[in-house]
């Protein structure tokens, strides 16, 4: 790591980076995540990209100031608010299957007659009659288009791995023919919300992430370097994956230390 190109930014995933999440609950810290984050606000710029689908902005930073990770509302990127603007941009009616935590987003844009759906809820807001309400939405529109926040296909909870909303779009896809538009990592487009957020071009940019297709893969196809952590989601299997890292680290805390301690490098 003794040479390498200037890092002068950071982008960080929130679930299994910063956090850990637990079902209906706050969830638990990831050590040191605190101090790397703190750090971060003090020797760099740093935004934070996540594909969490279920809170708003605001109540994801809550979250995490309760888990005493100091996240300021105005640097979090999630999924909702950019989906929202993209139907406003687009002229989109969107049969919202969200959770209600994010329908705050969606206020003054018309849902009567959806030509599209929008899916991101896949917890104690998902049931059967949800996703074949959409599925008869999808079916019945001459060109059908889902849209989804983030594409992953599973996440990391405390208690295990759940399936993610990647893989009820597949079944909705393969059921309608429905063309899948994601706004969530691993798409450019997506990526490209964190960039203009620092205001940096990709190669200024290191992306620290758990998944690493997603988090990592996505960000080198943007020409960002893309560093792993082991917590979250991360597999040892991941190892054998064709994606390989510019860094691999334990933690947030020891990814940060490592490129910091090379003056700022990678």
């Amino acid at each position: 790591m003794s040479n390498g190109r200037a890092v002068n930014g950071f982008l960080l995933d929130i679930t299994g980076v910063l956090y850990n999440s637990i079902y209906k609950s706050d969830g638990v810290a990831v050590p040191k995540s605190a101090e790397a984050v703190n750090f971060l606000y003090q020797h760099s710029k740093v935004k934070f990209l996540s594909n969490a689908k279920g809170n708003s902005n605001r109540n994801v930073a809550r979250r995490l100031q309760r888990l005493g990770i100091n996240v300021r509302e105005e640097d979090v990127i999630t999924p909702a608010p950019v989906v929202a603007q993209y139907c406003r941009e687009n002229k989109l009616r969107p049969h919202l299957f969200v959770r209600d935590d994010v329908l705050e987003y969606f206020d003054g844009i018309d849902t009567s007659s959806p030509n599209c759906v929008v899916m991101g809820e896949v917890e104690e807001g998902f049931s059967f009659d949800r996703i074949n309400r959409a599925f008869r939405i999808l079916i019945d529109m001459p060109k059908p288009l889902l849209i989804t926040m983030g594409n992953g296909k599973f996440f990391q909870r405390v208690d295990g791995p759940c399936i993610d909303v990647g893989a009820f779009a597949a079944a909705l896809k393969f059921s309608t023919n429905c063309e899948v538009l994601n706004i969530g990592k691993p798409s450019r487009f997506y990526f490209e919300q964190g960039m203009n957020a620092l205001g940096m071009k990709p190669e200024e940019i290191v992306m620290v992430g758990d998944d690493l297709m997603s988090d990592v893969g996505g960000a080198q196809a943007c020409g960002m370097r893309g560093v792993q952590v082991r917590t979250g989601k991360w597999r040892p299997d991941f190892e054998k994956m064709p994606v390989t890292p510019d860094l691999t680290a334990d933690c947030l805390y020891d990814a940060v230390k490592l490129i910091a301690d090379n003056g700022f490098r990678l």
